[in-house]
Order: C-alpha cells, then sequence, then structure tokens
C-alpha cells in the first residue's frame, strides 16, 4: 500500500468483468464510452495536451514511437526509463530529456506507462506511483496490468488507454508518412479535474491514431482480445498449423525446402492479402483452386473440437489464470517461458527456414 492508497498485486488477477470502462477503484465515474465507436481527426485534436508535459515511462518498441510522434507533432515530451537502461542514453541522443522512471513521471500531467506487462507491476510500485502529481492521468498502451489486477493506480489519478493495433515501427513508420494506424481507447477513470478523456483523445491524435480511427472500448476488452487473438491466430494457432502442416509434409517424403515454402513462407504473401482486402478481398484474389480448396479445408478442420479448443482459451485468458500464470513465472525467472523458448528454436523447421531464406538477400536486414 502507497502512501497515497494506491497498491499494486504480485498476488495476481481480478475477477473477470465485462463491466466496461467504470473501474471499481475510482476518484469519479468514467466518462461515457461508446464502445464501438470510432472517433476520426474531425472528432479529436491535441489541444487539450498542448502546454502539459507528458512523460513516456519506457522507450522500447512502442515507447520510442509515441515519444517521438507526440514530440513531433509539437507537445512536450520526457522520458524516463528504468535504471541502468540504455534505452534512456538513446532517447537523449534523439533529444528528449531523459531520466528516471521517477523523475519523468513526477513531471507528468499524462504519465504513458510503455514498459513490458510483466515489468510494470514493480516498476510502478518502486517509482512510478508516488512520483505522479495528484490528480494527473496514468496511461496504458496495454490493459494487461489494469485488467487483470496487477496494478491498481491511487483514487486520484485519471486513468486511460491508448493501444495501437500495430507494433511501434508500424506507428511510426505511417506516422511520417502523413498516415496512422488505428488504436483502441478507453477511459478506465476520471481524474478529479475530468481531463482523462480529453488527455485520452489528445494523445491518439498526436501519435497519428486518429487519421486513420479510435476505436472506443473498455481496458477488459481490449486486453482479453488481444491476448485471445495473439494466442488463438496470431501467434500461437499460426505457428501451430505451419509446425504440424510442416512435420506432416517431410514425414510424407516431401523435402524439408518445398515444405517450409509450402507451409511457413507462403504465409506472408496470402496474409497481406488478407491484411489489405478482408476475408473475402483475399479469396478474390487466389486461384479458384486454391479458394476450392480452402472451403474443403475449413469444413473438415472447423468442428466442435476445434471451437471447443478456442472456447477453453478464450475462458482461460477472461478468467485471468493466463495472466497469473505468466507473471508467476516470470517472477520465478522465466523457468517455462525459457524452456519453451528453447525447445521451439530448436524445431527442425528452423534449419529448413535457414535455407530458404539465404535464397533471399534481401530478408537479411529484415
Amino acid at each position: 500500500m502507497s502512501p497515497n492508497g494506491g497498491h499494486v498485486s504480485h498476488a495476481g488477477a481480478a475477477s473477470s468483468t465485462r463491466e466496461g470502462a467504470a473501474s471499481s477503484t475510482r476518484e469519479g465515474a468514467a466518462s461515457p464510452t461508446r464502445e464501438g465507436a470510432i472517433l476520426s481527426a474531425r472528432d479529436v485534436s491535441i489541444d487539450a495536451l498542448r502546454g502539459r508535459t507528458i512523460a513516456v515511462l519506457g522507450y522500447g518498441n512502442q515507447g520510442r514511437a509515441h515519444a517521438l510522434n507526440l514530440r513531433d507533432s509539437g507537445l512536450s515530451v520526457v522520458v524516463g526509463g528504468r535504471p541502468g537502461s540504455e534505452k534512456v542514453e538513446l532517447a537523449r541522443r534523439e533529444g528528449f530529456e531523459a531520466g528516471t522512471l521517477a523523475e519523468a513521471a513526477a513531471r507528468a500531467d499524462l504519465a504513458i506507462v510503455a514498459l513490458p506487462d510483466q515489468a510494470q507491476p514493480a516498476a510502478w510500485g518502486k517509482w512510478i506511483e508516488d512520483a505522479l502529481p495528484s490528480g494527473a492521468v496514468v496511461g496504458f498502451v496495454h490493459g494487461f496490468a489494469i485488467r487483470f489486477g496487477f496494478i491498481t493506480p491511487r483514487a486520484d489519478l485519471g486513468v486511460v488507454l491508448v493501444a495501437p493495433k500495430g507494433p511501434g515501427a508500424t506507428l511510426r513508420a505511417r506516422f511520417e508518412e502523413g498516415l496512422g494506424i488505428p488504436a483502441l481507447v478507453a477511459i478506465e477513470r476520471e481524474n478529479a479535474a475530468r481531463t482523462a478523456r480529453a488527455f485520452a483523445l489528445a494523445w491518439g491524435a498526436g501519435i497519428g491514431c486518429a487519421r486513420s480511427g479510435l476505436i472506443e472500448t473498455t481496458f477488459a476488452a481490449e486486453a482479453e482480445s488481444d491476448l485471445f487473438g495473439e494466442q488463438a491466430v496470431l501467434c500461437g494457432g499460426l505457428l501451430a498449423l505451419v509446425h504440424e502442416s510442416y512435420a506432416l509434409l517431410v514425414e510424407a517424403g516431401y523435402s524439408p525446402e518445398v515444405a517450409y515454402i509450402e507451409c511457413c513462407h507462403e504465409v506472408k504473401q496470402v496474409a497481406d492479402l488478407l491484411y489489405a482486402r478482408g476475408p473475402d478481398g483475399m479469396r478474390r484474389a487466389i486461384s479458384d483452386t486454391a479458394e476450392f480448396g480452402a472451403f474443403v479445408a475449413e469444413q473438415s478442420l472447423v468442428d466442435e473440437h476445434l471451437r471447443a479448443k478456442l472456447r477453453a482459451l478464450l475462458a482461460d485468458v477472461r478468467s485471468g489464470a493466463f495472466a497469473r500464470r505468466f507473471m508467476a513465472d516470470y517472477q520465478r525467472g522465466h523457468p517455462e517461458f525459457t524452456a519453451w523458448r528453447r525447445a521451439a528454436s530448436a524445431h527442425e523447421i528452423e534449419a529448413a527456414s535457414a535455407r530458404v531464406r539465404a535464397l533471399m538477400p534481401w530478408l537479411r536486414d529484415a
């Protein structure tokens, strides 16, 4: 428990909730959130943050992009990092005032927590929370720590979320092109001055996401859907299909190189079509043979067993069990995570991957 009444929970996740933007700890009620409403650059501006100080806490993948974009939008940004962080020196070289997390937080009207999920609770309790000025607004780029109860901010703080739907490098590149990527926005709790919502929308505008769209949601919806999508499709499900399909082709006598090309290398070509055109547009862009085969495979693969496994993944996320397991493994030094990584790196597909990628010199710097 901090002197100001906030605390960090190391025990684990709060029970699952779908109650929307309002939190059980509040200075005032959360600003009305129209879940699913899409705001554009016509609806928001950065004016609420003009003359204010934004502290970006963490200068990694997301933090650096947020800091650079906000500064290029004409806003005042300082950067904070953990002790010994090389990223603090990088921020200084790139022209920012940069110091410790506590030093940056103490100056913040809006503090953006851009540290890795697993590092946030300890950093919050040790350096950030007690340094934040009374009535400040704290922002997160992922709802994990708030949704699953690892951080409970002081009652006087506004609590908001701006989660760009892409990596920091893409966020920065699109901004420099005069474009933006969509972001999810949530207001968990207003502060006494009722600036939290205005700051969140200005933040979304300042990083360029309003050029595309700010989609209103809740911390719970962002965190749960993000984790489920990563596990079921983007990272877990996709790699599981790649590994199993590759192994089956090799077992059936096909060369590792052919198996890799057909089951992994060509994923990008189809994924790019899916990303740019949507499912129907992707189907229209592939051959009739491939499209017919896709329907056949979907009918064969998708059954109640698959749906049950997907429901189990979602239940694991929503209950907080996944979050507790991840944080518990981190606090033990990540033995389970490390073992999984080691085994995955030793998978036979990696040798075929190296041989195929060596045929394409342009991939060396990818």
